[in-house]
């Protein structure tokens, strides 16, 4: 047994995380705000919150509403290594590289992680600034492109 593993590592067959449950616990512990924008392919547009608070050392409340209605938030519990889970992609279907975009937030330098599957693909860009979710995420399908982009993030 390795006595060290890679904490960006969640399991077998998996590509090593851009962030730690370590590093999404120290951003965002303390709360924060993350405004997202979605673009759907008939044209579509729509923005949420994601809310984080009630951080510990195990996890956090996360809550989701759309903007503007804040009384249809829905929220739980989740633990920081389940947050780390959600990008954990496969090796065999999963190219990653550097790159720097032109953001919302700014100039960003980046992982982006494209993966690829039977039904089409996706593509997540995380700003290493910004230990969490992806600042931006593109998935496509037969019906077309559907991206959504982070508008805002205010920390507690």
């Amino acid at each position: 047994m390795d006595e060290n593993p890679d904490p960006h590592v969640v399991a077998a067959g998996l590509l090593p995380t851009p962030f730690t449950a370590d590093e999404i616990r120290a951003a965002l512990r303390d709360g924060a705000s993350i405004r997202l924008r979605t673009e759907a392919p008939d044209g579509t547009v729509t923005e949420r919150i994601s809310r984080y608070s009630a951080g510990d050392d195990e996890g956090v409340l996360q809550e989701n509403h759309p903007v503007g209605a804040p009384e249809a938030a829905v929220g739980q519990r989740v633990a920081w290594r389940e947050l780390q889970a959600h990008a954990a992609f496969p090796i065999d279907r999963t190219r990653v590289g550097a790159e720097t975009i032109e953001h919302p937030l700014g100039r960003l330098e980046c992982l982006r992680y494209d993966v690829h599957d039977d039904d089409g693909g996706a593509v997540f860009w995380f700003a290493l600034a910004h230990p969490g979710m992806p600042i931006r995420f593109e998935t496509t399908g037969a019906e077309g492109t559907t991206r959504t982009t982070v508008q805002e993030i205010v920390t507690g």
